[in-house]
């Protein structure tokens, strides 16, 4: 297998692999940018959220997503965790983060306006892929630091053993691969 194939909903998507150590590999998937395939999940996404306050993302491949079911559920604005400090954001409440994607430490940053917004209200997280669930962690431990409450968890996938996972939202599973001797990619046992 030299591409995953990934079917969502109708919407085909071929998933190159990305090396990991120990002949582990991921299928790639970037939902940035892909608004049929945006258009195609955020509605199922939306509906299995339904009621929510506020919804928040990291920046940034969630944020098209996350605009989508902000939309669907009639939400004037969300938040995003952003990677990096702005001129413009005071107050600030940070986490660190450590994701599959993203090699060394990440840090999240929330503006102080947005963690004011997030005091006491019902929270969504929105991400495309949930693996490890290190950004989910990241997010939560920032959202709960300005007061706010997740009340739930959600994603395009789950990757690997995060579908075995009972408090997150998600619309399909995505297995993790190895990497076989002739250069192929089968999917992982569990």
């Amino acid at each position: 297998m030299k591409n995953y194939e990934l079917n969502l909903f109708g919407v085909k998507r071929k998933l190159p692999f990305i090396d990991l150590e120990d002949n582990l590999a991921f299928a790639s998937f970037v939902i940035m940018g892909d608004t049929e395939l945006i258009m195609a999940c955020a509605p199922k996404l939306a509906e299995k959220i339904g009621d929510v306050d506020v919804i928040i993302t990291a920046e940034a491949k969630g944020i098209a997503l996350t605009y989508e079911i902000s939309r669907i559920l009639g939400k004037k604005e969300f938040i995003v965790a952003r990677k990096s400090i702005k001129s413009y954001m005071s107050g600030v409440v940070s986490v660190s983060v450590h994701s599959i994607t993203t090699s060394g430490e990440q840090h999240l940053y929330l503006d102080g306006h947005d963690a004011e917004s997030l005091k006491g209200k019902k929270v969504c997280i929105v991400d495309d892929v949930i693996s490890t669930g290190e950004s989910l962690y990241a997010l939560e431990a920032l959202v709960e630091s300005a007061g706010g409450i997740v009340t739930k968890k959600a994603a395009v996938l789950a990757e690997g053993n995060a579908a075995e996972r009972d408090d997150i939202i998600f619309l399909q599973k995505l297995p993790l691969f190895q990497k076989t001797e002739d250069d192929e990619y089968e999917i992982k046992e569990s």
